[in-house]
């Protein structure tokens, strides 16, 4: 596998970025455990002009300032107090593009991440959406601000090459709060993968 560099982070393009995430290895190595799964669906976040972003107009606070920073930069926050959810940003620094990792294929550790979920055997739930992505990974929000591009946190390219008519993209999900923004075509998704969250498609937009 071959780490992704600074470069492939700090594109201006996010919705390319989010699609070309599709069929890397993201691996994390906290506290010496070891685990790593196959990206399989993302969503992009264009920040401040995007009514789903969390910084939306321009806002600032302390859980979002980390989308301001570098590209390459681990953005971790928690949903319903319950879910760990990881986020990539992108873009150059001050420019608050994040996509989120909405759900992995596993690869290695998986019984670190059975532990972590309390599962008895592997199913497709077990990395299925992405508050299960951040249990099975081992992410919690004080991940925030890590790099990308160390040893504990990055995601690589192992020459797996997604066929471009399996990757679909639709709206994003859980974002209805976000108008006529939360119709964008945001959501990438390798079909037919059986890690990929959400309901069955049965329409789509390429």
């Amino acid at each position: 596998m071959k780490k992704l560099e600074q470069h492939f982070y700090n594109r201006a393009d996010v919705l390319k970025i989010a699609r070309e995430l599709l069929g890397k290895v993201i691996v994390t190595t906290f506290q010496g455990q070891f685990t790593s799964g196959r990206i399989v669906e993302t969503e992009a976040y264009a920040g401040e002009v995007d009514r789903a972003s969390h910084a939306w107009g321009g806002r600032r606070t302390n859980r979002t300032e980390v989308m301001y920073g570098l590209g390459g930069t681990a953005y971790v926050y928690l949903c319903y107090g319950i879910h760990q959810m990881f986020n990539v940003v992108t873009n150059q620094q001050g420019i608050p593009h994040a996509i989120l990792i909405r759900a992995v294929e596993p690869l290695e550790g998986i019984e670190i991440m059975l532990q972590r979920t309390g599962k008895k055997k592997l199913d497709n739930t077990l990395t299925k959406g992405p508050g299960n992505v951040g249990k099975a990974l081992g992410f919690f929000t004080r991940h925030t601000g890590l790099s990308l591009l160390g040893d504990e946190l990055f995601i690589a390219d192992d020459q797996f090459r997604v066929k471009k008519g399996d990757i679909l993209a639709t709206p994003r999900i859980g974002v209805d709060y976000a108008g006529d923004d939360a119709a964008l075509p945001y959501r990438f998704i390798i079909q037919g993968n059986p890690y990929v969250s959400g309901k069955k498609i049965s329409l789509v937009k390429k």
